[in-house]
């Protein structure tokens, strides 16, 4: 990307499909939450922006999807750990693909992002509801981390045959 009305741009364009995915696909979790696609636009948001821009992407895509759905409570910790997620993605693919090829990065990059969305959200929701209340969580989460990375792999592969990066 070349100027920074170009990054703002497509930054925005990513939290606006963070949003849509994490709406517009969704099923019940345990804890009055749900389990989303938004995942694999954050990993996306981390692994083709830079540090700040992947981080306000996913962090303000999934915040606002919490807050158009009613999970207003969820927001601000969304916002920390989707965030998060993209921080992580981005330097973990820039610390591993140095030594392995790009694919193989951003699984593992990921990989460490989604389980740190488990760990954060197991974390904010045991402040919530017990800790051994939001154990219950874990799984379902753990499935929408699946599915996001797969997802989002599968998109970045889309993204660079089509030359969108």
């Amino acid at each position: 990307m070349k100027t920074t009305t170009q990054k703002i741009i497509f930054s925005s364009m990513l939290a606006a499909l963070t949003c849509v995915a994490t709406m517009v696909i969704k099923f019940p979790s345990p804890l009055n939450g749900y389990i989303n696609l938004g995942d694999c636009i954050v990993l996306l948001s981390g692994w083709l922006m830079s540090p700040v821009y992947g981080f306000m992407s996913a962090g303000l895509g999934s915040a606002l999807a919490d807050l158009f759905a009613g999970y207003v409570i969820y927001a601000p910790a969304t916002f920390l750990i989707k965030g998060l997620m993209a921080l992580i993605a981005f330097s973990g693919f820039q610390f591993i693909h140095k030594r392995v090829e790009n694919l193989t990065a951003r699984i593992i990059s990921g990989a460490v992002a989604e389980v740190f969305m488990i760990a954060g959200y197991w974390l904010f929701e045991g402040f919530l509801y017990g800790f051994g209340t939001s154990a219950v969580n874990i799984p379902a989460n753990g499935i929408q981390g699946i599915a996001g990375l797969v997802l989002g792999v599968i998109l970045t592969k889309i993204f660079e045959k089509h030359k969108i990066i």
